[in-house]
């Protein structure tokens, strides 16, 4: 009995360890340019969740993909999701993809109808 316990305590470590490791190889920034710019478009499709949330965002003509905060995070910022609804005007200041070609943006503070969201009140 107890080995079969140590077993099933063992088998399950393990199964969260490697839960985890995807999560944990995609957070960061080492994606971006460590640079800052803004965007203003509206948000055309909003995929909210875990780990973070994806917008698609219409930038005079061009698509951009911006990372949102995790949910904890934009709670924190005071967002909620009905912030990020389809057609909303958005303005994202945050630390572009190296490789400018992506369109990609990590949003550190995100403004919407005149309000401030600081989801990273730390990074300048």
């Amino acid at each position: 009995m107890i080995i079969a316990r140590r077993t099933l305590v063992a088998a399950l470590g393990a199964a969260i360890a490697l839960a985890a490791v995807p999560a944990l190889a995609h957070h960061g920034w080492s994606w971006t340019s460590g640079g800052n710019i803004e965007l203003t478009g509206i948000i055309r499709e909003a995929q909210l969740g875990n780990p973070h949330g994806v917008l698609s965002v219409d930038v005079e003509g061009e698509m951009w993909r911006v990372e949102v905060g995790q949910p904890w995070r934009n709670a924190r910022a005071g967002l909620t999701d009905a912030h990020f609804a389809v057609g909303t005007e958005i303005t994202v200041d945050g630390e572009p993809a190296a490789d400018a070609s992506e369109r990609r943006v990590k949003a550190e503070r995100i403004t919407i109808a005149g309000e401030v969201f600081e989801l990273y009140p730390d990074r300048s």
